[in-house]
């Protein structure tokens, strides 16, 4: 097995943390990069959502790039975001209250909810289907039926090879090695849907997730890639040469995502020099360190 990737958190000259990293990178099936263990099994988590955006793009022709890239998204409630995702639930049609991701933000509201752009495409799913919504987060509900099976084909794995846990927003997530995550995304462009979903991503970067994320600022970076992060560390992405990627932090910690990324894109010839450090600031706003791969 490869080395992983360390990242360090500097206060000063004193390394006062380290995070392991493990990440994979695959094109046309192959692995062509490895750091510590590309076969690690983990959730996918958010990292799913363009795969999950798949079906309702092929149901819902009607739907524009904005509405897209938010059903792909973990938000941040800006009011660009929200007013996308109020166009899709508009589109669905659907109600906020129908949204079963739970409440975010203050005032708390469903609309809020960090997923809420993904549950929106899930109920315009259901109005497309004629399915009844009512528990359309649940695992017998054919939402998340055809969202496992929209995973499984993406990933060239059986559906019974895939663990399944519920995420932060109430529905069914799924265990991949990270391996099978990099393949998904390297061909996600020629799955049925696929293009169309990563031209909304990639013309809407800042509704993804927001500036200075990893993932946002990756799209922003490197003309024609996409890339989704994922809770507990995790980051998928995929370039226009037919290469995905893979990656996770070991403990979980955000916070090591994007030196790690621009560690392990770096030495595939693909620089990302915003993310290669992240500053370590006290109560007082004042730099007092640094978090970058060894």
């Amino acid at each position: 097995m490869a080395e992983p990737i360390t990242v360090a958190v500097r206060r000063g000259d004193i390394v006062e943390a380290r995070h392991t990293v493990h990440a994979v990178a695959v094109r046309d099936g192959a692995v062509v990069a490895e750091a510590g263990d590309g076969g690690l099994v983990t959730f996918m988590r958010s990292a799913a959502k363009p795969i999950q955006a798949l079906p309702v793009v092929r149901a819902r022709l009607d739907l524009d790039d904005r509405e897209l890239a938010i059903a792909s998204a973990s938000h941040l409630a800006d009011p660009q975001q929200i007013g996308a995702v109020r166009s899709l639930l508009a589109k669905a049609p659907a109600q906020e209250d129908e949204l079963e991701c739970g409440a975010e933000g203050e005032p708390p509201s469903p609309l809020r909810h960090n997923c809420s752009g993904k549950h929106a495409g899930f109920l315009a799913l259901c109005r497309a289907r004629g399915w009844d919504s009512r528990g359309y987060r649940l695992p017998d509900h054919p939402v998340q039926k055809t969202m496992l099976a929209e995973v499984a084909a993406a990933a060239d794995l059986r559906e019974e090879e895939i663990p399944t846990g519920i995420d932060g927003c109430g529905v069914v997530n799924f265990a991949l090695p990270l391996e099978r995550m990099a393949y998904a995304f390297a061909r996600f462009a020629e799955l049925d849907g696929g293009s169309r979903v990563a031209d909304a991503m990639r013309a809407h970067p800042t509704l993804i997730r927001g500036p200075g994320a990893p993932d946002t600022v990756l799209m922003e970076s490197l003309p024609g890639w996409i890339a989704k992060g994922g809770a507990e560390g995790l980051l998928c992405a995929a370039g226009p040469d037919r290469l995905g990627i893979a990656l996770k932090v070991g403990d979980g910690s955000a916070r090591a995502v994007g030196p790690a990324a621009a560690a392990f894109l770096g030495r595939l010839g693909h620089p990302l020099d915003q993310l290669t450090s992240a500053p370590v600031a006290n109560s007082r706003s004042e730099i007092v360190g640094e978090i970058r791969a060894d």
